[in-house]
Formats: structure tokens, sequence, C-alpha cells
């Protein structure tokens, strides 16, 4: 058989990933990215001058990476420049108590118990344990294989592994498993937020993504050029295996004939031919009729009442004062079931919404000598929706009352800032409304919830965070491999 020409519609994480993969095997590969960047929401925009990560900004598991890179023939930190972080992430509380975790166990374990006492100290080693014990249950055997059904995970585990199965505990809530295992409120809030993580409410997501604290604890990076010198790197490591990247190139429709996908014609109205597409975007989009109603079976539609969270992010170059940010910052509301609650529920914002912030400039807590003005990325959870104007200057209201509150004086010009909101997350994220995560991750059957690499009409392939095994840049990366693993069986370029 001679080598496919495969489409990838999208150059996020997911779709540079398979075009890596796949060029590095012999196939034609095309991407059609309708950006002027490669990226998804690893975008980066510019404010006053400096550019800027205005998506994703913690960079774990960089073993997924290695790997995509190595079986390119490729090193993967000799097309990135890393730099470890001391400081996993800086959190504080509106009664003053402050808290850095770390990599090391037994440094998080003695700051906690410093912080909340011994017994706490303790709970979070077990805590770690456990968290690492859900994470080596489904590596192999969920997260890096195709998209199993719970029967069939059940198999690929063994009648052996059905106890390690069932300690991932996902018939109870995070939130409950966490409150039977620390005492202090404060940490059962710090470790929800890890359902954030995928767009969830840790009220509802299973306690089974205990083990993204796994995936942070075993390594936050920093990268050179940010989160958008990922995208780059596996942009121009793909184009180095020779497949071709079309920016500014939007995709109207995919092709079909005869109940198999043929190509795709882009927003000029040019068709182009392929033996496969790989379409890197939010499968809402197949659903809805965007890309042609001859692929909207591919995929089940999406009631919007299931949509993950959303975001209102603000991007600021201003000069700080007061509160100590590092890298990664979180300054926690006091009502963290009503935060939940009102955006799932009420799709509003509560009165003290948590806070994220990413300091671009700092390597854990200090800024380059003589640097007075640094990059910031400040982030409140919000529905996936659209909100009137006044809800979201209420919602910055609510986010600079949290930074006062903890002492955190932030001055900038006004042309210093920009503001993004679901409404425009959703004009960037076609047929997503907004929402950043695809599908959460919402009782025990969530994480099943999600479409695999083969779409339902033959020839079509999905990749991206609605798609198995999630949402975030390292599984994104993880479902684009998977794509890339469906072609090259079914094409015999294994």
């Amino acid at each position: 058989m001679s080598e496919p020409h495969v489409i990838v519609v999208g150059a996020g994480a997911g779709g540079l990933a398979a075009a890596l993969d796949l060029a590095a095997r012999g196939a034609q590969v095309t991407v059609l990215e309708q950006h002027a960047r490669p990226g998804g929401k690893m975008r980066q925009i510019t404010v006053d001058g400096k550019a800027m990560d205005a998506g994703p900004t913690v960079f774990t598991m960089r073993w997924v990476f290695d790997d995509l890179f190595a079986d390119a023939g490729l090193q993967f930190d000799e097309h990135v420049t890393l730099h470890t972080a001391d400081v996993l992430a800086r959190h504080a509380w509106l009664d003053g108590a402050r808290l850095d975790l770390y990599s090391d166990v037994a440094q998080s374990a003695a700051a906690i118990s410093e912080q909340f006492g011994a017994s706490q100290g303790q709970a979070y080693r077990e805590f770690a344990r456990d968290a690492a014990s859900i994470f080596d249950t489904l590596d192999l055997s969920f997260m890096r294989d195709q998209r199993p059904t719970p029967l069939e995970l059940a198999r690929r585990v063994g009648v052996r592994g059905i106890p390690a199965l069932l300690a991932t505990q996902p018939f109870v809530s995070l939130f409950k498993s966490l409150e039977k295992r620390f005492a202090e409120p404060r940490l059962v809030q710090l470790f929800a937020r890890y359902a954030t993580y995928c767009g969830s409410s840790p009220f509802l997501a299973p306690a089974t993504l205990q083990l993204i604290a796994h995936a942070e604890r075993a390594g936050v990076c920093y990268l050179d050029g940010g989160m958008h010198a990922l995208a780059q790197a596996i942009a121009d490591a793909a184009q180095a295996a020779g497949a071709q990247i079309q920016y500014d190139a939007p995709v109207a429709e995919v092709l079909s004939y005869d109940g198999r996908v043929t190509g795709v014609k882009l927003a000029d109205g040019v068709p182009l031919q392929a033996d496969a597409v790989v379409f890197n975007g939010d499968c809402a989009a197949l659903a809805n009729g965007l890309l042609g109603a001859n692929v909207r079976s591919a995929v089940p539609p999406l009631p919007k009442t299931r949509h993950s969270l959303s975001a209102i992010t603000w991007n600021l170059r201003a000069t700080t004062a007061g509160f100590p940010l590092a890298h990664h910052t979180v300054l926690f509301g006091d009502d963290y079931k009503d935060e939940f609650d009102a955006i799932f529920t009420r799709k509003q914002i509560t009165a003290t919404p948590t806070v994220y912030i990413c300091a671009q400039d700092r390597k854990d807590d200090s800024l380059p000598a003589g640097m007075s003005r640094e990059r910031l990325l400040c982030l409140i959870n919000a529905p996936a929706c659209e909100l009137d104007d006044a809800l979201v200057d209420a919602a910055e209201e609510k986010l600079l009352s949290m930074l006062a509150s903890q002492g955190l004086a932030i001055e900038y010009e006004p042309g210093a800032c920009v503001r993004t909101t679901p409404q425009a997350f959703g004009a960037l994220f076609p047929a997503s409304d907004g929402a950043l995560y695809g599908r959460p991750t919402h009782g025990p059957f969530g994480s099943f919830s999600r479409p695999g690499a083969r779409a339902r009409i033959p020839g079509l392939y999905l990749t991206g965070g609605s798609v198995h095994p999630g949402a975030g840049v390292p599984m994104a990366t993880m479902s684009g491999r998977l794509a890339a693993a469906c072609i090259r069986h079914d094409f015999g370029l294994e």
C-alpha cells in the first residue's frame, strides 16, 4: 500500500502530535490551521508589546513529550529549553494561611505539618501514595490506550487488577474522598482543585482524579518562550519530518463519498483530497454540523447542560507589590461549594471566586534583576455560556477584591490588559460555547463519555481535549498519538 495522505484539521497539541507521528512513519501529512500560529488553546498574545501565554500555563508529564520526540528519532530537550520548578504552586486563603507544595513528598509533608499539624502532613503522605497508585493503575490501561468501555478496562487490568481498579474510587466524589482523608478543610479545598484541571466540579467528579496530583508532583517545568514554545517545537519537528502546515487555512467542510471521508473543503471553496482526516477541534463542531451535514453522525451530540468549565482571563503587564507571587499562585475563596454551584447550576460567578495567577517572568518566586513590570495571566472559572458585560465587569471587581484581600497590589496601564470571556473563547474554538475542556468528568462513567480516536464514519479520526483520554496538554497530545496509531494500523504503517 502506498503512503496515505492524511489531512489534520487543527494545529493544537493533538493535531500536531498526530502529524509528527504520521510524518515520521512515511505518511503524507497536511495540517490545516485556521489561525496564524500553531497551538490551539496553547495560544500566545501580545500585551503592551510583550508576548505571553493566554492559555495553558502548567507543563507536566514530560515523559509524554520525550516519548513523542524519541519515536520520531528526536530528543525533546534539544528542541525546547526546560527549567524544573522547585515550587509546584503557592496557595493562599482569606484567613492569611499560605502553603507551598513541592515535587518532593517529604518537603510538602513538612510544609503541611508546619502549617496545619503533623497529622495532616501524614495524611498528605498517604494521599500522595494513593494518587501515585491510581495513576499507575490507569496509565497504560486507560490513558495511553484506545478508549475502553468499563468492562473492557476491567478485562485489561485482569482479575488480579480489579482491587486496584476499585481503589481508584470511581463511585465516590473527589471532594467527599478528600473530606474523609483530611481533617483540615483548606487542604480539602486545595486538592479538590485538581478536578478543575479537566474542567469539572470536585463535588461531581470522581475521586479517580486524584491521579492529577501525582502527575503534577512528578514535575512541573517552565519553558523558555512559554507553553506556545512547546506547540512551535512540535510543529517544527513535524515539518522537519515532512509534514506540510498551512496557517490561515480554515476548513469549511469534511467531504465524504459513499459513507467514507474523502477529504476537506477549505473556506475559500478549494477541495483537498485525502485518504484520512484527523479532526483536532471540539467534537461538538462535528455533531452540530459546522463541518457539513454529512459528518454530523460522526460523534454523539453534546447537550449544552454537559459543558465543562470556561474562564474569564486577564493578561496583564503590570507592577506588583505585597503578596509574594510564585510562578503559579492560587488564591482561594471562602465558599468552594458555591463556586461550582454558581457555575454549573446558576450560570454565574460566586462572590469570592478562586483566582489563579501565572507570573510568567518568575522562576519560582523571583523576578529577573532589574525587571519592574511583569507578565501576568489571572484567571477565574466561569460558566460556558454568554455572559453579559455587567456580569463580566462584576467578575473583574471580584478578582480585584480577592487580590486586595491577599495584600497583592497590581498596577497597570489601560492598554496593558487583555480580557478574554467565555464568549470570546467560544469564537476562538467553534462549537465549544466557551467550554475549555470538552465534556466534564462527572460521575463514575464521565471518563468513558468522550469519543475515541475512530469516529463513527470511516476515514475520520478524532483528537484533542474533547476526545479520550481527556483535557490538558499532555492528554491531548496522547489523543493525537492514539489517532495516529489507528491510522498506522488501518493503512499498514505499523
